[in-house]
């Protein structure tokens, strides 16, 4: 029964022993040795011990090594962490047998990590030679990098390095039933793509209170890996969102100023002055669908919009601008006030704390966290009050129009529309694949 090449890999020094003596005795009586092994691969019935035999179906073409030379053999096998894991069990499956790179790894400062950081799901590799000794050995952290851990002539060196990120791109669409994350679970889109989606459009759709029954999405996107390991999301190359039957697109495309930016397929940029909605959204808050409506609420009668989530979702500032004030604010409790442009201020109440450096004069970005949702001051349970005032007056912040920034430059037109067009193709691709399932 053939062997597979994972399982050839993994087998202990002393079960290889022999067939490196056999190997070494064909070469010294001058045989051809890769004749000889594809005779054990195809020769049926030939007894060739009395020891059970495994027949290795793989040609291996065998270097000439002078006389003073010996064939270093180096095997390359892979674990994933287990719950409850420990270093000793990971270095056992993995066939390392080195008790100077397991004391290395347990009191180097970098090494170390491996000791503090066992994450269930996460991937060791380990390269070994003939008798289990560490040759190098890299643990993959996802989007944090890797720890890399290689033998030298003096003894051994533990680096972190940036992931390598080669990305590979994937097509998927999906139909909402009852939530977003709902959606692309069952289209097999992971929880980190699913959030970038929603970040794209969040300036047209509120992902929790906007998403309607049998609205429904296309992506392209890439996911990052190194050396086989998968590490985390890259970006979205182009999407389609058709929201209560609005279609909304978006095609990722250089912004002429050294960054990317996603613009509507006609050029226009799909960033406005303010998201349309200030809490974050994720898998936790996506279930407070409706927005708050408090007990209280004759002293603040029309004065904004209240958003309920659960205590401590971060809470997102809506545009760019500067603090105005961050702290206590009777009925709003912990509060934070933003100046944007064109005398346009935002307010944010009842928060549970503010963002570490979010204080009076502080420079804030569209999207930065600057305090959590809570329940401070006058309110019935956890919810974000926010409020957009244009001159000191009241705006109903989900309705007041917003201006879009710049559309693709001029000059860079032409190209914009191939690369647009060719997004375009592959999303109506996917939906074509998509639709010919249920046919």
């Amino acid at each position: 029964m053939p062997v597979e090449k994972a399982d050839i890999l993994a087998q202990r020094s002393e079960r290889l022993r022999p067939v490196r003596q056999v190997a070494f005795a064909c070469l010294l009586l001058g045989l051809p040795a890769l004749s000889i092994v594809t005779a054990f691969g195809v020769a049926p019935g030939t007894v060739v011990s009395t020891q059970p035999v495994e027949t290795v179906q793989q040609l291996v073409a065998l270097p000439v090594f002078a006389p003073d030379e010996a064939p270093m053999g180096r095997f390359v096998t892979q674990e994933r962490v287990l719950r409850g894991d420990t270093v000793a069990a990971l270095f056992d499956r993995l066939g390392v047998r080195d008790a100077r790179a397991m004391e290395f790894v347990r009191t180097d400062r970098k090494g170390s990590t491996l000791f503090r950081k066992l994450v269930p799901g996460k991937t060791l590799q380990a390269e070994t030679g003939p008798d289990g000794e560490l040759l190098a050995l890299r643990y993959y952290l996802g989007s944090d990098g890797v720890l890399e851990v290689l033998k030298t002539a003096a003894g051994f060196t533990a680096t972190d390095r940036a992931a390598g990120g080669s990305p590979r791109v994937f097509h998927k669409s999906a139909t909402i039933r009852s939530s977003l994350f709902a959606a692309t679970d069952s289209a097999g889109i992971p929880d980190a793509v699913a959030m970038q989606i929603a970040r794209v459009f969040a300036t047209d759709i509120d992902f929790h209170s906007d998403l309607r029954k049998g609205d429904h999405f296309t992506v392209v996107y890439e996911m990052l890996y190194d050396a086989g390991e998968l590490i985390g999301p890259g970006r979205i190359l182009a999407a389609e969102f058709v929201n209560d039957g609005r279609v909304h697109n978006a095609v990722l495309f250089s912004d002429g100023e050294g960054g990317e930016t996603h613009f509507e397929l006609d050029g226009s940029n799909r960033a406005k002055a303010f998201l349309r909605s200030p809490v974050e959204f994720s898998r936790v808050s996506s279930g407070f669908g409706n927005r708050f409506h408090p007990l209280l609420k004759n002293w603040r009668a029309h004065t904004g919009v209240d958003f309920a989530a659960p205590k401590g979702t971060r809470v997102l500032a809506a545009a760019d601008g500067y603090v105005l004030g961050a702290g206590w604010r009777n009925g709003y409790g912990n509060a934070v006030e933003i100046k944007h442009g064109g005398a346009i201020s935002t307010l944010y109440g009842h928060l549970s704390g503010f963002a570490g450096g979010i204080r009076a004069g502080t420079r804030v970005r569209q999207g930065d966290a600057i305090g959590y949702v809570g329940a401070t001051g006058w309110a019935t349970g956890p919810h974000l009050h926010y409020e957009f005032k244009v001159s000191g007056m009241h705006q109903d912040p989900m309705k007041v129009a917003l201006p879009k920034a710049s559309p693709v430059a001029p000059g860079l037109r032409a190209e914009f529309d191939a690369v647009a067009r060719d997004a375009s193709a592959k999303l109506d691709l996917v939906r074509t694949a998509q639709a010919s399932r249920f046919e």
